[in-house]
């Protein structure tokens, strides 16, 4: 009776650790942005961007990620610009981390449960966009993407996340404000 009671709770135990695995695992990009309140961002129509510090990818990366903004900014009806007296100068960088992740599974039968733990590393690529306003001097939107670049994976991945992830980012650009 021991052994069972014990393989019970064993098999519990593991099924709560598959299901936060699996649940960390499938967790969708994080987005967070923030603006300044007092910004006129109906004033904000033409954009230039520029480089704001050295966490930047190679090239094609580069290209990729600024061609992605530059979709979703144009859909609001912003222009791009290389005139140094655009209304706003945007930047960004990006970082990419190594997270540890857990895999388990596990079955039961005849009362008895088993189970197994692997371990892998994966990357997390995080993008911070800024935007200045040039007048000010002032950063007067920020915003982050997680889970947006992945230097290991496939171009089309990478871009389809990439594409995906600056949509959810910008969906609320301009932001509202009272």
């Amino acid at each position: 009776m021991r052994v069972q009671q014990n393989s019970k709770v064993f098999s519990s135990a593991l099924a709560v650790a598959l299901l936060l695995v699996t649940a960390g695992t499938l967790a969708a990009q994080d987005v967070r942005y923030n603006f300044m309140p007092e910004a006129d961002f109906s004033k904000y129509r033409t954009y230039m961007w520029v480089n704001t510090g050295d966490a930047h990818p190679d090239q094609i990366m580069d290209a990729q990620i600024k061609q992605a903004v530059d979709s979703q900014l144009a859909s609001k009806g912003m222009t791009k610009t290389d005139d140094d007296k655009a209304d706003l100068y945007i930047g960004y960088q990006t970082f990419v981390n190594q997270e540890r992740q857990w895999d388990a599974w596990g079955s039961r039968a005849f009362g008895m449960g088993t189970g197994s733990w692997t371990s892998s590393t994966i990357n997390v690529g995080t993008l911070v966009l800024d935007m200045y306003d040039p007048g000010t001097k002032q950063l007067v939107w920020t915003g982050s993407a997680t889970k947006t670049i992945d230097p290991s994976s496939n171009h089309e991945k990478n871009m389809k996340n990439l594409d995906k992830s600056m949509a959810k980012l910008l969906k609320n650009y301009p932001p509202k404000q009272k």
